[in-house]
């Protein structure tokens, strides 16, 4: 399976009023901390792969994910082959990671608002040291990789923002080429 996701910087304010306009369904609202790590065979940075744990917080309770992102598979999106799972003990699993070379690399925290949209997710995401970014999502088969694009980037201009102006490079690599500039 593959995540179709689409993403620009906005302001959140005038995106709300649009998704309540368009009928949209307020999900929830989740704290996350992502911490990603290098390999110790590989350069993730070159190969455009990244492997993270995910600590999240909701109203529900909390939850700890892992999950492998391959390298983007097009050049119109920031889509890639997503493989995720849960875990019990993040600690542990971190210890084990170490245990086998890998290393944390970076942490992203972020708080992120969820609306869901005709079958997508919009999520209004504050991301510590970058800001404010909107991100459209869904799953997809390979064979309907196009259409899904297509209809995320046709949402995003319903709620005013540009697809043109997305940003295929994710909250890490924005977060390290920040640190680069500074």
């Amino acid at each position: 399976m593959y995540e179709v996701e689409l993403k620009v910087r906005a302001s959140h304010e005038a995106v709300r009023e649009r998704l309540s306009a368009l009928g949209a369904e307020r999900v929830g609202r989740v704290r996350q901390v992502d911490t990603y790590y290098d390999a110790p065979h590989r350069d993730f940075a070159e190969t455009d792969e990244a492997l993270r744990i995910r600590r999240e917080e909701a109203d529900d309770g909390s939850t700890t994910r892992i999950t492998y992102k391959g390298p983007l598979v097009e050049a119109a999106s920031k889509t890639r082959r997503e493989v995720e799972t849960g875990v019990d003990d993040a600690d542990r699993l971190d210890e084990i990671l170490g245990a086998l070379g890998f290393s944390p690399a970076a942490v992203v925290e972020k708080d992120r608002e969820r609306y869901a949209l005709d079958g997508y997710t919009v999520t209004l995401d504050t991301v510590g040291d970058l800001g404010e970014f909107v991100e459209i999502d869904r799953e997809a088969s390979e064979t309907d990789l196009e259409t899904v694009r297509e209809a995320a980037a046709a949402h995003l201009r319903d709620l005013g923002l540009d697809p043109d102006e997305q940003l295929r490079t994710s909250y890490l690599g924005l977060l390290l080429d920040a640190d680069d500039s500074s």
